[in-house]
């Protein structure tokens, strides 16, 4: 297929957007279907009853790309725990100590993977006589005042018709960056996260812990597809949410199987330990949405326990979509003809010329052709709008899946040429410019300031003039303060001040 060249994606009527915002979950969801039983799905935050319930192992997104700084390496990210609440403590997010959280590439086309990294993780706690996550203000990954803290192991395992091969460690006991609880309790968090990144064996660079969901879609989608009257559209869902990130840096050489050959596939699991000590998988993403507006109930829990190489029992889904058939009852939006050959060309093989792999077999996953440079400018619509670097050539951070899957799905390669979205063009918070390139993760004290305070004054500055000695600042003491203008905010901040001496007290205490 060759790719389309679009101009002026950004005008759309508000009817347009709806239907976009429609037809991209038709879109999804087509995509989805075609995926094979084992076939991993992006974008699948609460997609399954099952793993709705358990969020820690619940995979949200994948991504694939070319660095763009780096371009002779692959960057891959996953990520876990959707909907994450920054103030959402004293419980703060971590990975599961019972999981195994896999990264799968599959280099040669044969929908298994070849390369499989495993990541492990283990959880430390200082002590366990606090409620506290952290004791203190907290200035390193090593500080004595975090007082709970993960470390995570990296395996790499090479396959051959899904047997190992070959084992080998390449990353022990790396620390993960914390939740972002607040500025008092981590005032540099930017450091935090710098301190995460390392590099391991081979050149491959890594990352694990808490970021901005990268993610920008309306989710309202649900609710009847926005609202039955194009009423909810246009909305940024996941905006002030975070997810748990692991992230892979890796010479490209490592996992493409030549020069010749530089196509990979790539998604992502998890494997939960039963009662039995045994390993099953309950989670699987690759593509966007697949699972989440693609698959009927009836396949959903199926889909999260299948592999790529058994996706051809969810074809129809992805052949006979649900979405466009929604659309059209509800909108008027004449769907197009069935069965839709052109979503399994795009969405399970790849589009020819650009990442399908020679031999192909149809099964759901991201493909990206590591042989193609980043584009200096990209295009959020990626191939749709001539941006051979972007979604469906893998998926970088700023494409906007959303749009260019449901122009998809509503007929765009089939002659039915449409402008639809969701009208969330872009994530709330910018992305950063070198690895890990996730945004960092919104903080936990991000609500209004007290009365009376200024956003520009440290929160501890304050707390130091609230309980000055009496005269200390021109003669007005602290029962003044209680008694004045600002009393109830001089009251809070007079509490908290005591929590913190006791909080303090307990963490002497506990070293």
């Amino acid at each position: 297929m060759t790719p389309i060249s679009r101009s002026g994606a950004g005008r759309r009527s508000l009817a347009t957007l709806v239907c976009g915002a429609l037809a991209a979950g038709g879109l999804a969801a087509a995509g989805m279907a075609a995926l094979e039983p084992g076939a991993a799905s992006a974008s699948s935050h609460r997609e399954a009853p099952l793993i709705s319930g358990t969020p820690q192992y619940d995979n949200t997104d994948v991504y694939a790309f070319v660095s763009p700084d780096k371009p002779d390496t692959t960057t891959i990210i996953a990520n876990w725990i959707p909907f994450e609440e920054p103030a959402g403590g004293p419980n703060f997010f971590t990975f599961a100590d019972d999981a195994q959280y896999d990264i799968h590439i599959d280099n040669n086309g044969d929908a298994q993977g070849e390369l499989l990294y495993r990541f492990t993780f283990d959880t430390h706690v200082k002590n366990k006589k606090t409620f506290l996550y952290n004791t203190g203000p907290v200035e390193s990954l090593d500080d004595k005042d975090l007082n709970i803290t993960q470390t995570y192991d990296i395996e790499l395992i090479k396959l051959k018709d899904q047997y190992p091969v070959s084992k080998t460690k390449i990353a022990n006991d790396v620390p993960v960056a914390p939740s972002n609880v607040g500025k008092a309790s981590m005032p540099d968090y930017a450091k935090l996260r710098e301190q995460a990144v390392h590099e391991v064996h081979g050149g491959t660079t890594t990352f694990a812990g808490q970021a901005d969901d990268p993610f920008f879609l309306d989710l309202r989608v649900f609710d009847l597809l926005y609202g039955g009257n194009l009423s909810e559209v246009g909305n940024d869902t996941l905006k002030g949410y975070n997810v748990n990130s692991v992230a892979l840096q890796v010479p490209t050489h490592m996992i493409a199987e030549s020069a010749d050959q530089p196509i990979v596939g790539v998604w992502s699991t998890t494997q939960r330990q039963n009662a039995k000590g045994e390993y099953e998988q309950v989670s699987r993403l690759g593509m966007p949405l697949v699972n989440e507006v693609v698959n009927p109930l009836k396949d959903k829990d199926k889909f999260n326990a299948s592999s790529p190489w058994d996706d051809a029992k969810f074809l129809k889904n992805v052949t006979n979509p649900e979405l466009p058939k929604l659309i059209e009852a509800i909108y008027k939006i004449p769907a197009p003809d069935e069965p839709r050959n052109d979503l399994v060309d795009v969405f399970l093989k790849g589009v020819k010329d650009l990442n399908q792999p020679p031999h192909v077999t149809a099964s759901e996953m991201l493909r990206l052709n590591t042989s193609i440079k980043p584009a200096a400018e990209p295009k959020r619509l990626g191939v749709l709008d001539g941006d051979n670097a972007g979604f469906p050539n893998g998926r970088r951070l700023t494409d906007d899946v959303i749009d260019a899957s449901l122009q998809v799905v509503e007929g765009e390669l089939l002659g039915a040429k449409n402008d639809l979205g969701d009208a969330v063009d872009k994530n709330d918070k910018d992305f950063e410019k070198a690895f890990p390139y996730v945004a960092l993760p919104t903080e936990g004290s991000r609500g209004p300031l007290a009365k009376g305070t200024e956003g520009d004054t440290d929160v501890r500055s304050q707390l130091g003039d609230a309980l000055q000695p009496a005269g200390a600042s021109g003669g007005t003491d602290n029962m003044t303060l209680i008694a004045g203008s600002a009393g109830a905010g001089a009251l809070g901040i007079l509490l908290i001040g005591g929590a913190l001496a006791w909080w303090r007290r307990m963490r002497d205490r506990a070293y």
